[in-house]
């Protein structure tokens, strides 16, 4: 087939691109005129699809080197293939140009899947089918086997240095600069003890649990192949630690919102699956819900302050129309623990909401 032509910002790029992807086309029968845009992420890669002569399609990822590292995405994939899970192989790869030839796990996505009946406002609950808790249940085995290839030394901690830093792009960039806040001294001397509760709860909940964590875990990022086999994409910025990250990440969605009852059934089914695979995962359920919650909410806080990120800085503005359902996430779990209450007024003072909550504090 022949495809509409790309659109390139440099042309010097484009050149190199032609380039490399002659070079590369022979040993794959690939057909360099049918190239065209297949997906682009939140980062500064985008993804191509290619026919080959045989009849199927390859992705070309386009990672300009001034603004991508894709050392961790090879890594992680080799990891991931490692422990048995659909990932993408490295088919080709120039590393100081940023083009990266890559199999193809079709174009459907997970969320694609469940579109029909997602609800189309980012506060509503969209009501689950039997097929969704299905594939639920495949992304819970995805993960336990993820989890179980876990080894310590292979990928970055997910540390206190990495907490605070994904912590402070919440009152940076969604409190000050799309709020309208300012950071002086009394919201930071607010914010700080919050943010220590937190980070002491996701580091040292189920004893310090660590295995390989996603750390983008959901539905957008899983692929529905043809023979209904879940594959796994957008997994560089992989780390290791706290088991409870990507359950987290996997229900309470950045595009997609269940009620509590969906979230609580697929929860603890992943959680029988963990503990009867060996997981760290600990023996009392209500302690390990408490833990996936506190360490949901450092994610939402943290996607709040991306989001906004995104739009200000990066120019993509779609991210922050879904806000409101992390501010709704983030305030449920406050309600839910005396501790944060101070949290749940501060986030209701930000968003020019009256507070009411169940207790007083």
């Amino acid at each position: 087939m022949t495809a509409s032509p790309l659109q390139w910002l440099d042309p010097v790029r484009a050149s190199a691109f032609a380039q490399w992807l002659q070079a590369v086309a022979p040993a794959h029968g690939l057909v360099p005129a049918s190239v065209r845009l297949a997906s682009a992420d939140a980062s500064f890669r985008r993804y191509l699809r290619v026919d080959t002569a045989g009849g199927h399609s390859l992705i070309v990822m386009d990672a300009p080197p001034a603004q991508e590292d894709c050392a961790p995405f090879v890594k992680v994939a080799g990891l991931m293939q490692d422990a048995g899970l659909k990932a993408p192989r490295v088919l080709a790869w120039s590393e100081p140009l940023g083009f990266m030839l890559l199999d193809d796990l079709g174009a459907q996505t997970m969320l694609d899947v469940m579109a029909p009946v997602i609800a189309p406002q980012p506060t509503a609950i969209s009501e689950p089918t039997r097929a969704h808790f299905e594939l639920y249940m495949q992304a819970a085995d995805v993960l336990v086997r993820w989890q179980l290839a876990s080894k310590p030394g292979v990928l970055p901690a997910y540390d206190d240095a990495l907490l605070s830093r994904e912590l402070a792009l919440f009152p940076e960039w969604y409190v000050a600069r799309h709020r309208g806040f300012a950071l002086d001294d009394n919201l930071q001397g607010r914010l700080a003890p919050m943010f220590e509760q937190i980070k002491a709860s996701n580091l040292n909940a189920l004893d310090g649990a660590r295995v390989f964590v996603h750390r983008d875990f959901m539905p957008r990022n899983l692929m529905v192949g043809a023979d209904g086999a879940l594959g796994v994409l957008d997994f560089q910025d992989a780390v290791y630690g706290p088991i409870t990250y990507d359950i987290a990440s996997l229900l309470r969605d950045a595009f997609v919102s269940w009620d509590e009852e969906f979230v609580l059934d697929i929860t603890v089914r992943y959680w029988q699956k963990a503990r009867k695979a060996g997981l760290p995962v600990g023996d009392d359920f209500g302690e390990f819900y408490r833990a996936v919650e506190w360490m949901g909410l450092q994610r939402h806080l943290k996607v709040l302050g991306i989001f906004a990120r995104l739009t200000l800085r990066d120019g993509k503005p779609k991210y922050l129309a879904d806000t409101p359902r992390f501010i709704k996430y983030a305030r449920a779990t406050c309600a839910r623990y005396r501790a944060l209450g101070p949290l749940m007024v501060l986030l209701d003072e930000i968003e020019g909401n009256e507070t009411r909550v169940g207790y007083t504090f």
